[in-house]
């Protein structure tokens, strides 16, 4: 549940002062953007989305229509724009740079308890990671500091340019990270270098910008090494989202570039969970995170109605199963396994 200051802080939100002129004097005048008018601007959005019919119903829940590619055309766009921007701090992605002090500890953890503790100082050395869309290479160099083999890969060549640049300067990181300037699913094609190569996958604020989760996840099933961990944060789909992440974040407070979002691509924990699972993963846990613009800063929350962290584990290979023993405990199982994922 939020707090009455959070509830009050979200209600300054739909509130911004602007300055006029009258007769030489300086006036400050107030625009308001109420939930009458967040609710009424949605609903209309809503109603445009269904008449061009851009999703369909699975699992009792929409979700985008198969494209076979992760890459959406006008992201990429959008992307190439602030190819440049990545490192500011200050600047467009300041929100991406205050996370990392919430998703590398949430990473670095969940792999730990999986594999077990490593060498002093480098706790993830040894293991192989993909970052999914890693843009400048924000969260891609704090987990090769970290000591892991990390591989960032991004379908705008002038964001790897950047990241590599970046990355040039910190001469510890030399034999950790590295770029490719590539998809993920080019990437984990059969026969390609990355398939069954990675220990974890992550894909940090990425999903809500993807053309096809279907093949997303079928892509990171091939790339990852069986009990591998697949870590996501992303935005869920809800009318407080819709309010915070898109009118108040890009049209209210400027926090993100105005058209950086769009709410048919948020995703629910509930459909990303079935998804992932009806594609070979189990969901180990799913975690709410709350920002708070006026100290920049994030912070976990039991409520996941607006930003959420998920870590995945992809099952491990299933065994070869006796079809002439019914009763062995291995088909058993496996058998309870397919019929809950494709039941």
């Amino acid at each position: 549940m939020f707090s009455k200051k959070f509830g009050r802080l979200i209600l300054g939100f739909c509130t911004r002062c602007s300055t006029s002129v009258v007769n030489g004097t300086p006036t400050s005048t107030r625009t308001t953007v109420s939930w009458t008018s967040v609710c009424k601007h949605h609903t209309q959005f809503l109603e445009r989305r269904s008449q061009m019919g851009f999703a369909h119903v699975r699992y009792g829940v929409r979700i985008r229509s198969a494209s076979k590619t992760t890459v959406d055309p006008n992201e990429v766009k959008r992307f190439q724009l602030l190819a440049n921007k990545w490192w500011n701090e200050q600047g467009d992605f300041a929100a991406l740079h205050s996370m990392n002090d919430l998703r590398v500890p949430f990473i670095r953890d969940n792999l730990l308890n999986a594999h077990g503790g490593r060498r002093p100082g480098k706790p993830l050395a040894g293991l192989r990671i993909l970052d999914v869309g890693c843009g400048g290479g924000l969260l891609t160099e704090p987990l090769g500091r970290l000591g892991a083999d990390v591989l960032g890969i991004d379908p705008v060549a002038d964001s790897i340019g950047t990241a590599e640049v970046h990355a040039w300067h910190d001469p510890d990181l030399r034999g950790n990270v590295r770029y490719r300037a590539i998809t993920l699913e080019e990437l984990s094609e059969k026969g390609g270098q990355g398939a069954g190569q990675f220990d974890a996958v992550v894909a940090s604020e990425v999903v809500e910008h993807l053309a096809d989760l279907e093949t997303f996840t079928l892509c990171c099933n091939q790339v990852l090494k069986p009990g591998g961990s697949l870590f996501i944060t992303t935005i869920n789909k809800t009318q407080l989202s819709y309010a915070l992440a898109i009118v108040a974040a890009e049209e209210v407070l400027r926090i993100v570039p105005s058209g950086t979002h769009d709410w048919d691509k948020f995703v629910s924990p509930m459909e990303l969970e079935r998804l992932l699972e009806s594609n070979g993963f189990h969901v180990e846990s799913i975690r709410g995170m709350l920002y708070n613009p006026l100290s920049g800063a994030w912070s976990w929350t039991e409520s996941t109605s607006i930003n959420y962290a998920l870590h995945a584990v992809k099952l491990e290979e299933e065994p070869n199963l006796d079809e002439d023993d019914p009763e062995d405990p291995t088909v058993i199982v496996a058998q309870a396994k397919a019929r809950r994922w494709y039941n």
